[in-house]
């Protein structure tokens, strides 16, 4: 019996035309836990051949067309409470996260149940993009502001959710963005929010696939934090220090 077994743990792998690197890590993943589910968001590469060669040892979440990581992760988790897990580790296709780390994952919930772990990249690692730690850093700034919380990587998507304690996801955004706004309602919920030290691969520049685009994806990243900013003021700050309040009665 694995240790995710116990926990009633599973582990949610959204993709999006990833198929040089889907089975290696889907495999890797294996051999940290029996229950996997995997979204196909809409591939058009070889994905399908290689979901139907894992076969029973996965659980495959399909719904055709391309619709964004944050309706793929909003689908999964609702597979995935509907399978009775209570915790969820997200992980990336793309080979840049390592299965070897769940273990981590797992020894931080055991130690904190209801908390979110938050997995942190080290940034200035050798072939890391010059980009992702700008935008890591704009995103740190804004979170910090909306929520009063220091998190040192709130874009990475390998993180363990705990099921029960989650706010909806995909109410403002369906794209990869979603991450974060799922990070400050989580927090404004008073959702301990735990960073954990993780492995990361960047391979070199062309060699790297992104589905990213600069321009539209930084802009819609800058319209959502403006949002939440907004919402941070009426909602966000005031919701969670009555929460404080309340747990202190």
């Amino acid at each position: 019996m694995k240790e995710s077994d116990a926990l009633k743990l599973c582990v949610i792998m959204p993709t999006y035309n990833n198929g040089g690197t889907l089975r290696d890590v889907a495999e890797r993943v294996l051999a940290f836990t029996n229950d996997l589910i995997i979204v196909n968001d809409g591939c058009t590469d070889n994905t399908p051949e290689i979901l139907a060669s894992l076969g029973e040892k996965i659980t495959v979440v399909d719904y055709g067309k391309n619709r964004g990581k944050g309706y793929a992760l909003k689908k999964a988790f609702e597979k995935a409470r509907e399978l009775g897990f209570d915790y969820a580790i997200t992980i990336d296709s793309d080979g840049q996260h390592f299965p070897e780390d769940i273990p981590l994952f797992i020894d931080a919930i055991k130690q904190k149940p209801n908390a979110l772990v938050v997995g942190s990249r080290n940034l200035k690692q050798e072939n890391m993009p010059g980009g992702n730690t700008f935008a890591n850093k704009f995103s740190n700034f804004w979170f910090r502001v909306q929520t009063g919380i220091n998190l040192p990587d709130t874009q990475t998507g390998y993180r363990l959710y705990p099921l029960k304690n989650m706010p909806s996801l995909c109410m403002l955004t369906s794209r990869y963005e979603a991450e974060l706004e799922l990070l400050v309602f989580s927090a404004w919920r008073n959702i301990p929010l735990i960073p954990i030290k993780i492995n990361v691969f960047y391979p070199k520049a062309e060699e790297r696939i992104s589905h990213f685009r600069p321009f539209w994806d930084f802009f819609r990243i800058s319209v959502l934090n403006t949002i939440l900013c907004f919402v941070a003021i009426f909602y966000g700050w005031p919701s969670r220090l009555i929460r404080k309040w309340r747990s202190h009665e």
